[in-house]
């Protein structure tokens, strides 16, 4: 399904009834990478609503320089489009970057958090100059330099060596990407703020979801998240990378249930 929001045609899968989950996915990925989680979600009950950010998958990719604030301004135009005032909002990775955005500007639309396999600090120079890095080598050699350079740091030795059909799977999403939306989205993440010092001010229900062989997010980071959001559960999922919840898609989704099925026991938080 598509839908015309702010300029672009942004491209959304929407399955099932009941409360909603949006899941935001990450760089440099496609809303496919949340198709283990749609039938569970789904039979629990829920809505599940999947963007393709803008330059992702089958959004338009405008030219940039893209912004976290853009990003977030996207899903709440899709939110609307959908008349769903207030969801569930989940974020891998970059879709994790989003989601502190979308708190900080419009926590009336969150109903609780999910910050999957990301981080609330911003790039230290040493990766900002990796980026930088990144950058060139793709204006260069094109998106087949983008998957190669992506997927040992978006999945777990392990899977690499055991899951070929996974690492094909991943590999073909990237290579089909449009270089207009990851060199946006490249300067989005360089740019993006540091949200470790406002954590405190984020009181919805939260989960942040690890795993214990990620490598691009270590588990300092983690901790720092899941410590300074005042309403927070950690859940780290083993034998696993940053790509958890397509290499270990059972216990994944065990998590996220158990969090979603807590969240809606109880009355939905009200914004005051």
């Amino acid at each position: 399904m598509k839908a015309q929001l702010n300029g672009i045609s942004l491209s959304y899968g929407d399955k099932g009834n009941g409360p909603a989950v949006i899941l935001l996915h990450g760089f440099p990925l496609t809303r496919g990478m949340w198709e283990p989680q749609q039938q569970a979600l789904v039979q629990a009950g829920f809505r599940l609503v999947t963007p393709d950010l803008r330059g992702f998958g089958e959004s338009d990719a405008p030219e940039g320089p893209y912004s976290m604030s853009l990003f977030a301004d996207d899903i709440i135009a899709l939110l609307d489009y959908l008349e769903i005032d207030r969801a569930v909002v989940g974020g891998m990775s970059m879709g994790g970057y989003i989601l502190l955005n979308l708190l900080e500007r419009y926590p009336e639309r969150v109903v609780a958090s999910c910050f999957i396999t990301t981080r609330s600090t911003s790039d230290s120079d040493a990766a900002k100059a990796g980026r930088l890095a990144f950058l060139e080598r793709m204006k260069r050699n094109g998106s087949q330099t983008v998957a190669e350079l992506s997927t040992a740091t978006l999945l777990a030795g392990e899977t690499l060596e055991r899951n070929p059909e996974l690492v094909r799977t991943v590999y073909r999403w990237m290579t089909s990407l449009d270089l207009r939306g990851i060199e946006g989205a490249l300067h989005a993440l360089l740019d993006r703020k540091d949200y470790s010092a406002l954590l405190e001010y984020f009181d919805l229900p939260a989960l942040v979801i690890g795993a214990d062989q990620d490598s691009a997010v270590q588990p300092e980071d983690l901790h720092i998240l899941a410590e300074g959001l005042p309403n927070c559960e950690l859940c780290v999922i083993p034998r696993a990378g940053h790509m958890v919840n397509l290499e270990q898609p059972e216990a994944f989704n065990t998590c996220l249930l158990r969090f979603l099925h807590r969240v809606y026991a109880s009355p939905v938080p009200q914004c005051p």
